[in-house]
């Protein structure tokens, strides 16, 4: 499409499709480097954070190129919204996927073997048959786009079998350069994506893991649902954002609590009816201020950039995971919050669920580290951020932006209480649950100890001086720290391990984050409205708030999410400039050519009508 611009070289041609197609004046972070090493022919390996920009690497390498691209994008759901979005910049897109009929699918493999389009979308499995094969071979190609590549990691978070076989694009086409793209690859990941794909003389392109507009925040879980409520109502009121939840029966749930308590909220898991959960995740990503009650099946790919919040009532498996769905808030700059509720229940479950995976004993042992690691960053007593960041090998300093930076935690020697709770465990025969253990601790006579005796033991009421959800924290870092373990019987029973023998002992000291009462959250900057009543004036947020109405109307007419017409950040600075001409609209970020002519009257009009 820009294959020949008169005497510019490679830079200059890539900078114009930026400027004249995306609308955008400049290129981010490592975009440019990545965008020339493609369209000059190289194989990249880009690990960039949701929200960096990625897709423009291999957008723009292929619409300076000869030829068709191909992007192997792993949800179908979403192929419809990335060809529409290219479509509205005046991108030549399709997709090829399952849900087309056969006269349709015909129709669009013509227009890929006559050059007739700029990019196609294709799902791994489509990809990888005879005929979509035999069709690239006979087509002119400029590229391959392997998104989501962390799919290829058997150890990862969101392994795709079909992804491992994408190695054949290599053999079948090695002139064909290919870019690799995610946003989340820890090393052990990186070489992974790179053996399997056949990319280990690719070129890695490795951008900052950091979303310093993401607040991290975990909290001590007391009663999930209402922290929930209590931190969107006062946060984030009126604002998109996802609930991510373990099982399907607690989405529907919460869900159902978020609507009772007047949130507009929809939930989404496997176990739905196709059509139900694909029409409330179209009516996500199109409608403003609903809440998405999913679990971690919702998200992959997900573009929409006005999400403020995401939260997780359950703790993830992974780092990986967590950061993932965590990059969903916030992709267009805006401030966003990352908030979780977290309490002892959590750790026994996924120790229990690891332990009891039919997988063979390595994988288990990988799991267990991963999830190690997130146990880490939930009970860390520096900065979250820090810790997030390190565990890609990225070294950082505090961020000012999470929990224990605006409110550090604070520590204590807790070798004492620690020894009581490991000799409680011990004199119980290490057969009973955290409950019965604190029971004993506190000394709480209840029917069951007064069954077993437990009354009579030298450890009952030893711990009298600490409430149970002192000792409920307790017991959660003793867990996390791998000086107990959780049985996976049908009881959940405590087990020291060989590491509590020292502390036992006395050889060991203890130090854990103190126990802090819940309080309800106040109203902060995390939000959007916080940063709209900082950034624009009165009279500005008036143009903001028109151009949004008008932006809905647009979006419904031309059967498009609202953000696709333009996101927040582009109406902003539209508000803040008040462009009168198309001339001045011209050099607003997000608006290309071909929006400047779809809408650029309308948005002129409203603003001459405004001033």
């Amino acid at each position: 499409m820009y294959t020949e611009i008169e005497g510019q070289d490679t830079e200059a041609r890539a900078l114009h499709v930026l400027q004249t197609v995306f609308g955008y004046p400049a290129f981010r972070g490592n975009q440019a480097d990545i965008v020339q090493h493609v369209a000059n022919g190289g194989d990249a390996l880009v690990l960039m954070p949701t929200g960096g920009g990625k897709s423009l690497c291999y957008q723009i390498p292929a619409l300076l190129r000869e030829g068709v691209g191909v992007v192997v994008s792993p949800l179908i759901a979403l192929m419809q919204d990335q060809v529409d979005a290219l479509e509205e910049v005046g991108v030549r897109a399709a997709f090829l996927n399952s849900t087309q009929t056969f006269e349709e699918t015909l129709r669009i493999e013509r227009l890929v073997r006559t050059g007739e389009l700029d990019l196609v979308y294709v799902a791994p499995e489509r990809l990888m048959t005879q005929r979509c094969l035999d069709l690239f071979e006979s087509s002119r190609i400029s590229l391959f786009a392997i998104d989501e590549a962390h799919c290829v990691s058997q150890w990862g978070h969101d392994f795709r079998p079909e992804y491992i076989r994408l190695s054949i694009l290599h053999e079948r086409f090695p002139n064909v350069p290919r870019i690799a793209l995610t946003a989340t690859a820890d090393q052990q990941t990186r070489a992974e994506i790179a053996q399997r794909l056949q990319l280990e003389e690719a070129r890695q392109f490795v951008s900052s893991f950091d979303r310093p507009n993401i607040r991290y925040a975990i909290v001590e879980k007391t009663n999930g649902r209402k922290q929930l409520l209590d931190f969107i109502t006062t946060e984030h009121p009126g604002d998109s954002g996802i609930v991510y939840c373990l099982s399907r029966k607690k989405v529907e749930e919460t869900a159902d609590f978020l609507n009772e308590h007047g949130i507009r909220a929809l939930p989404y898991h496997a176990g739905m009816e196709h059509s139900l959960r694909a029409g409330n995740q179209a009516r996500f990503l199109r409608e403003e201020n609903i809440v998405m009650v999913a679990t971690i099946a919702f998200g992959m790919g997900i573009d929409k950039p006005d999400v403020r919040f995401v939260c997780h009532l359950d703790l993830p498996k992974s780092i990986e995971g967590y950061y993932q769905e965590t990059g969903r808030a916030g992709r267009d700059g805006m401030p966003a919050s990352a908030w979780m509720a977290y309490g002892l229940q959590d750790v026994v479950l996924q120790r229990r669920m690891i332990d009891e995976s039919e997988a063979d004993e390595t994988f288990k042992r990988v799991l267990s580290i991963k999830l190690d690691a997130m146990l880490g960053l939930c009970e860390t007593l520096s900065c979250r951020r820090m810790r997030l960041l390190d565990y890609f090998g990225e070294r950082s300093g505090p961020c000012g932006n999470c929990d224990t930076c605006l409110i550090p935690p604070v520590s204590f020697d807790a070798t004492v209480p620690v020894q009581k709770l490991l000799s409680a465990i011990y004199r119980v025969d290490q057969r009973f649950a955290a409950g019965h253990v604190i029971d004993v601790l506190r000394g709480v006579q209840t029917e069951r100890i007064s069954q077993w005796h437990h009354d009579s033991l030298s450890v009952f009421g030893i711990g009298s001086d600490r409430s149970e959800q002192e000792w409920r924290a307790i017991v959660r870092q003793v867990i996390a720290l791998g000086l107990v373990a959780v049985d996976h019987d049908a009881f959940s029973s405590l087990k020291l391990t060989e590491a509590a023998r020292p502390v036992l002992k006395g050889g060991q000291k203890v130090q854990l984050r103190q126990y802090q009462k819940p309080v309800k959250p106040k109203r902060s900057f995390a939000s959007s409205k916080g940063y709209e009543e900082l950034e624009l004036s009165k009279s500005e947020q008036a143009i903001f708030e028109r151009l949004r109405s008008w932006r809905m109307g647009a979006a419904r007419e031309h059967g498009v999410p609202a953000y696709v017409v333009f996101q927040d950040a582009t109406l902003r600075e539209i508000a803040k400039t008040k462009p009168t001409s198309l001339d001045a609209l011209r050099g607003v970020s997000g608006v290309g050519e071909k929006k400047l002519v779809s809408y650029g009257e309308d948005i002129v009009g409203i603003i001459n009508e405004m001033l």
